[in-house]
This record gives C-alpha cells, structure tokens and sequence, in this order.
C-alpha cells in the first residue's frame, strides 16, 4: 500500500508537469509554425494519459492476494505496462506518417520559418523532462515498479524528442525547411524504439521468464551460506509482474532428522526473501545429500 501512495505522488508531480509542458509547446508550434513542435507537444500530452494508466497499474498490482487470485495481482502491472507501449507506438506511427506526407507532398516548402518561441519552448522541454525522469525512475527503482519504469523511459525519449524537435526548428531556420517535419519523423522513430522495448520487457514478465544469471548467482550464494546446506540440485526463477517466485531443491544429510531438516530449509527461505525484497515467495525443497562424481 505504501508503494502505490509513493508512486502516486511522483505521478501528480509529472502529471502536472506534462500539462505546463503541452500548454507551452502547442502554443510554440502554432505561433512558430512549426510542426516538429506539436508532434513533441502530442508527444507530452500522451504522456499525462500513460501516466495515468501508470497509476492505475502501481494500485491494482499492490492489491494483497484474495481467493480468486491467490498469487497477487502483480502481474496487472505489466498489463499497464503493455498498454502504455500500444499507446506510446501508435502516437509514434501517426507522428511518423504525418511528417513523412509533408515531406513527400513538399508541403514544407509553404511553411512559414519556425519563431524563436518554438526554440526556447524545445530547451524549456528538455531539461524539464530529463527531470521528470531523474524523479521518476528513482522511484520506480526505490518501489521496483514496471509501471512507472515505463512511465519514465516514456519521460526520457520525450526528452530526445526535444532534442531533434530543436536540432530540426534550427536547421529550418537556416534554410533546410524540410528538416522540420524531419525531425517529427526523428521523433516517430524514438517513441517507436522505446515503445517496442516496453512491450518487449512487459511480455517477458507476463510469460514466466527466468531471472537473469547474475540474479540466480546471488540466490545461489546465499542459499550456500546457510549452515546444513550441502549442495543445490536445481533452482527455477520465474518473474511476476515486478516479483519474483523461486523454487529451489537444496540437499542436505539425509541421517538428520525430519525436523532438522525442515528447519534448514526455513532458514534458507527466511533468509532470502530477507536478503532479496524483489522475491515474493521461494519453496525450498530437501533431497538427501549424495556425493557428486
């Protein structure tokens, strides 16, 4: 519960944000006439809309496990996590469509000269959602969210956004008229690269994938520490949403007793779930220890 009222704090912050921000580069793209401009503007207006969902995500994956769903809910998470990379692709695709046609139709050869507004307007956005980033993406690291990873990855490539929105506003101010709605393609193809690498992450999470190796490692070498552990037969990691599930086959002296044993492997399972705040749940099972050849 603590985690979802953190994250929904740092989402007001950008929400409001965001708004300030479309307010200020619509109004630089229209009294500027420039288009790269008002891709970036949509860009950051879809951002208040992922942010919500984002929020929405963080609350129902923290909901405690019921009877109809037993294992949690935070796979509801990713689910977020996947609309957003949809919303975030087709903003890209529609941003990306509407530049190339200006540039195939010549129609930036009647566009007026992008004002000095939309330049400052474009600096104004970069330094403002390299913020937004910073701020969020420590809080999705300090409550491990998915969501709000999403939400903030989508911050950063509205910042580069910025970047070739400004880089294009400049070169067609010296001349080079098609650069800006160039750089609207620039744009499309950021928030296209950044949208497929959210589903891609999102996907992986809702299919039961393995944990990385270095991750397995250091369950490995904890469980190893614990006193009566001999040897480990076979460890299986799987992701849930932001956590994680273990189930591990750990071996022991097979002379000890049913109750020493049982207390080995409750060692090993209080004590990487303490060791470990991303694992949710880790079954530990006990074989009798056989030489290894």
């Amino acid at each position: 519960m603590q985690n979802s009222k953190i994250a929904v704090r740092t989402s007001i912050v950008t929400i409001i944000g965001n708004a300030l921000l479309a307010v200020i580069k619509f109004l630089a793209g229209i009294f500027s006439h420039s288009s790269a401009m008002i891709s970036d503007a949509v860009h950051t207006v879809s951002d208040v809309g992922t942010t919500v969902i984002a929020i929405v995500g963080v609350k129902i994956g923290n909901r405690k496990e019921d009877r109809g769903h037993r294992y949690g809910h935070e796979r509801l998470e990713s689910v977020a996590s996947l609309l957003l990379s949809i919303i975030l692709f087709i903003t890209g695709l529609e941003l990306g469509i509407a530049g190339l046609k200006t540039i195939i139709n010549k129609d930036y050869l009647d566009m007026a000269m992008p004002g000095v507004f939309a330049i400052v307007a474009a600096v104004i956005s970069i330094l403002a959602k390299e913020v937004m980033f910073q701020y969020t993406i420590r809080t999705a690291k300090k409550i491990n969210s998915d969501a709000l990873k999403a939400d903030a990855w989508h911050h950063r490539s509205d910042a580069l956004s910025s970047i070739g929105a400004l880089l294009g506003i400049i070169l067609s101010r010296l001349g080079y008229s098609f650069c800006d709605p160039l750089a609207s393609i620039i744009i499309a193809v950021i928030i296209g690269k950044v949208a497929i690498d959210i589903f891609l992450e999102a996907t992986d999470k809702l299919v039961d994938k393995s944990c990385d190796d270095e991750k397995v490692e250091e369950i490995k070498k904890v469980v190893m520490s614990q006193k009566g552990v001999l040897g480990i037969d076979d460890i299986k990691t799987r992701m849930f949403g932001s956590r994680i599930y273990v189930d591990i086959e750990i071996a022991a002296d097979g002379n000890k007793t049913l109750n020493e044993t049982h207390k080995i492997a409750e060692k090993v399972h209080h004590k990487v779930e303490k060791e470990f705040e991303e694992i949710k749940h880790i079954m530990v099972h006990v074989n009798p220890y056989k030489e290894r050849k």
